[in-house]
């Protein structure tokens, strides 16, 4: 009994004894194991071995130690030795994607996600790294970069005949001699079956077909008509459109109630006001057609759509000299032309035959080195060097290069272009991320 009690005794020593091993293999400290499985990862890489590489390394990153951003960069390195097996693409971009998302993450990341991003082409996910970069770093290593490559764009495959200057959601596209509606991107929105259209304004916009004039919605059903004389319209805005009636323009509601005042020509309304010639002179009138500037000019600088007047600016023409007004005041230098400016940004203005750019008190921007220029739109301006078409940033860099016929302003991330064939659309790759300019 004694000697079975004995070997018990020895029996549980032993087990206490193994027990105490396996715990103190155990509580082998993470960062021990981490390391441990660097070293072997670090022999197999030596031989160019990474498949078996890899899981060791992984093993490391999944601990939380102080290894672990060692263990995740070699983890990098080897996933990058993989990269055209299946699936270990995904698991370097998911790694990079869990180190920008810490707080204390340092920029070398975001370049390095960048960096892969733009080797494979994947321009917009490379600016999204170099975004939250910027944001969380302030590095100006990203910013540089980023500058370098927001401004990529991607060419529409739909394609008009013509295209007007984008307002809002919406532009006018013109294909086979008629008029339609298309989103900002170029997708068709109404097809092509109009005489005539005005633009698109809260849901509604003034079209002609067949000698008619009604008003469409956004799903192209006819919501009002025009009844009486009327034989033109321009475009619409701000609940106006102007009405041609027996030689006379008149300002009209969306649902054709008849506003007072006739006009021998009349802009399209842009901030409340619009461009409005009056027994031979141009002045600028308000929605009530009360005299914003009274009617004693040559012209009144308008753009495409009709519009002359934002950020309470406006250009007005007295014989061939043009003159930037601000809050009914002169302002600024004298001109030999000038575009409108847009609700942001600065405006195009020629002087000694080339075209600059100004604010609103009048104070240069951007030099006068350019052949022809629109006013800016969403940070970027369309330029003309020679006899094609680009975009300069709103620090004078070409960002776009001149290659196009025309070109349109920026709205919504997208702008109209005219190649050799057609009019398209190009989108900047950033807005289309979703995060905008």
């Amino acid at each position: 009994m004694k000697k079975y009690s004995r070997i018990l005794i020895s029996a549980g020593c032993f087990a206490l004894l193994m027990i105490s091993w396996i715990i103190a293999i155990s509580t082998k400290s993470t960062a021990e194991r981490q390391l441990d499985l660097i070293q072997k990862a670090s022999v197999l890489t030596e031989d160019n071995i990474y498949i078996y590489a890899a899981p060791l390394l992984e093993e490391a990153a999944g601990y939380n130690a102080s290894h672990t951003l060692m263990a995740e960069e070699a983890l990098k390195q080897v996933y990058l030795k993989l990269i055209y097996n299946r699936g270990f693409g995904q698991k370097y971009t998911e790694l990079l994607e869990k180190q920008m998302k810490r707080e204390d993450a340092q920029f070398a990341v975001f370049k390095e996600a960048s960096d892969y991003y733009l080797s494979i082409s994947q321009i917009k996910d490379a600016l999204s790294a170099l975004k939250a970069g910027i944001e969380k770093t302030g590095n100006e290593e990203l910013i540089e970069q980023y500058e370098k490559n927001r401004y990529a764009y991607e060419m529409s495959r739909t394609s008009y005949d013509y295209v007007s200057e984008i307002f809002g959601p919406t532009v006018q596209v013109r294909s086979n001699g008629l008029w339609g509606f298309a989103n900002a991107d170029g997708t068709a929105l109404i097809e092509c079956e109009y005489e005539k259209i005005s633009t698109f304004s809260v849901d509604r916009a003034i079209v002609k077909k067949k000698g008619e004039i009604y008003a469409i919605d956004s799903n192209n059903n006819r919501i009002a008509k025009l009844h009486g004389k009327a034989t033109d319209f321009g475009n619409y805005s701000d609940n106006r459109v102007p009405i041609l009636i027996e030689g006379s323009w008149c300002r009209a509601t969306g649902r054709f109630e008849l506003g007072t005042g006739a006009f021998e020509q009349l802009g399209m309304y842009s901030e409340g006001y619009a461009a409005a010639k009056y027994e031979g002179k141009w002045g600028v009138i308000d929605m009530e057609a009360n005299w914003l500037i009274p009617a004693e000019y040559d012209g009144i600088m308008q753009d495409e759509l009709g519009r002359c007047y934002a950020q309470r600016a406006l250009f007005a023409r007295r014989n061939s000299e043009v003159y930037l007004i601000v809050g009914g005041k002169q302002a600024g230098c004298v001109y030999e032309d000038a575009r409108p400016f847009s609700n942001e940004g600065y405006a195009a203005v020629k002087k000694n035959g080339k075209w600059g750019f100004i604010d609103t008190s009048g104070t240069e921007k951007i030099g006068f080195i350019f052949d022809d220029a629109l006013s800016f739109g969403q940070h970027l301006a369309a330029v003309r060097v020679g006899e094609l078409w680009g975009y300069i940033s709103i620090s004078g860099q070409v960002v776009i290069e001149p290659v196009f016929l025309e070109a349109k302003s920026f709205s919504n991330g997208t702008a109209p272009v005219r190649t050799e064939s057609c009019w398209q659309f190009i989108t900047l790759l950033e807005y289309k991320k979703g995060k905008g300019l």
